[in-house]
């Protein structure tokens, strides 16, 4: 069993999906963690949780290595599997193909079920929306385009034209 594999077996059995895992020079080795459900997110202690049993793991196999890093895939999550893609479906994402396509290789668009084992990109205006479809042998790169929502801030009330002095101006 690879390295690779014993990670994997670890990070399934604590109930995560395993997303990535990298090794570098150095002897940094980089998990990238997530969790199956939808609208979760990784805690920092699941990354503690992985990172102590990952410890344990890579002892007992003996498995150099300097420093153990584990995280959430971040808000520009990578895709690579198929199942990645499947559950990532009616989402905005980036793809990167191998070889260009009409003169371009990068595209953002909306993802979605192609045909016959293949995906579709859909992108553009309003009206004018165009289809990428492709395999996924045919990427070199998709990841989540990131959505931030600031929930917390509200818009502030439009000033009452009485507040307002001649010139526009709120300030006294």
């Amino acid at each position: 069993m690879s390295w690779q594999q014993k990670v994997e077996t670890t990070v399934t059995g604590l109930g995560l999906e395993l997303v990535e895992c990298e090794r570098s020079a150095g002897g940094l080795l980089r998990i990238y963690i997530d969790r199956l459900g939808a609208g979760e997110f990784v805690t920092v202690d699941d990354c503690e949780r992985v990172t102590r049993q990952l410890q344990s793991v890579l002892e007992v196999e003996a498995l150099d290595y300097a420093r153990l890093e584990v995280s959430s895939p971040g808000l520009d999550r990578l895709l690579r599997q198929p199942a990645h893609f499947e559950r990532f479906v009616g989402s905005e994402i980036d793809v990167s193909l191998r070889m260009p396509f009409e003169g371009r290789k990068k595209y953002r668009g909306l993802l979605q079920r192609g045909e016959v084992d293949g995906w579709a990109l859909v992108f553009g205006e309003a009206g004018k929306e165009q289809v990428l479809s492709f395999q996924l042998d045919e990427i070199r790169e998709a990841r989540l385009v990131p959505v931030i929502d600031f929930k917390g801030r509200k818009a502030k009330p439009a000033a009452q034209d009485h507040d307002k002095k001649p010139d526009g101006d709120l300030n006294p």
